[in-house]
């Protein structure tokens, strides 16, 4: 098991690291978190997770206020353009063991995580506090960059600090400035299980692989129920794809077996849910996938207004 936010500060009292606490509800945004905490406290940070093709990954810790390129930062690390891009959600959990919204610095505290590299903003050089989560996103936490290189010494780590918005030259003659951050091993995160037979997703958003279309069931004469079930279901927020499609599938065979009669109704009933799922699972994996990387693309690009 992890480090919970409890053990986390336990530690940096040991340690005598000096930090004020914010404790509010649970926030998945910038924005969010500054309706709790002012800035007057410290520096507010955006914390994501990133990994490159070759399943390593990397925690890019920034100023509010500082665009992270990642088509520059993925030259710079010396991975060519579009070799960086956001980390499954799934990564959270078994690398951070943190989860979404949660994602910091003090996440490297977990030996699960020890292959992944942290890149942070130099700005927080400049700041009298910084603001993070210490592992859980209802808990904020300010201290200064001496605290916080203190702490990631107590665990092996050297603090490296970087011009996020810096775009050198990158050619024959100028190397990768960046590559020297690049983890030296891979990881490999379990894909969720499912009742089904494994499935790939298939999105056009940064955080998927391209994998080829599942075959769909042929139209019946329920497609109009069969679509209100679904828009239904969509109301229901499950952070896990498969109860999401159970969800779907409970409301569609319901409908079958109200609409339909005779002695093989529920074997037909069967038929169909069989064919469904595996669509159904891919569909949901993918509108998940969507919203992860909008609130990624949200975390770059937003800025919280100042008091």
């Amino acid at each position: 098991m992890g480090f919970s936010k409890d053990h986390l500060l336990a530690r940096l009292q040991e340690l005598q690291i000096d930090y004020s606490k914010y404790e509010h509800p649970p926030v998945l945004t910038v924005e969010e978190q500054a309706k709790y905490v002012s800035s007057s406290e410290g520096a507010l940070s955006k914390n994501l997770l990133l990994k490159d093709k070759k399943n390593r990954y990397y925690i890019v810790s920034a100023m509010t206020d500082t665009k992270v390129d990642m088509k520059v930062l993925s030259q710079r690390l010396g991975l060519g353009k579009g070799g960086i891009r956001m980390a499954p959600e799934e990564a959270l959990s078994e690398l951070l063991q943190v989860s979404l919204g949660c994602v910091t610095p003090f996440a490297v505290v977990n030996e699960s995580a020890r292959d992944v590299s942290l890149l942070l903003d130099q700005k927080f050089k400049n700041q009298t506090r910084c603001i993070f989560h210490p592992l859980s996103n209802d808990v904020s936490i300010s201290l200064n960059t001496l605290g916080l290189d203190k702490f990631l010494q107590s665990i092996g780590r050297d603090s490296v600090y970087i011009d996020l918005e810096a775009n050198p030259v990158v050619g024959k003659d100028q190397p990768p400035d960046l590559a020297v951050y690049v983890p030296s091993n891979s990881v490999v995160v379990p894909e969720l299980p499912t009742k089904t037979a494994s499935i790939q997703t298939a999105s056009k958003n940064v955080s998927a692989e391209k994998t080829k279309p599942v075959a769909s069931a042929k139209p019946s004469k329920l497609a109009s129920n069969v679509k209100s079930a679904v828009e239904d279901s969509a109301l229901l927020v499950f952070k896990n794809p498969e109860k999401f499609v159970e969800e779907i599938l409970d409301k569609t065979t319901a409908l079958l077996l109200s609409e339909g009669k005779g002695e093989n109704v529920e074997a037909l009933a069967e038929t169909f849910r069989k064919r469904l799922t595996s669509e159904f699972t891919h569909l949901a994996v993918m509108y998940k996938n969507t919203a992860y990387s909008q609130g990624f693309y949200a975390g770059t690009q937003s800025q919280p207004k100042r008091p």
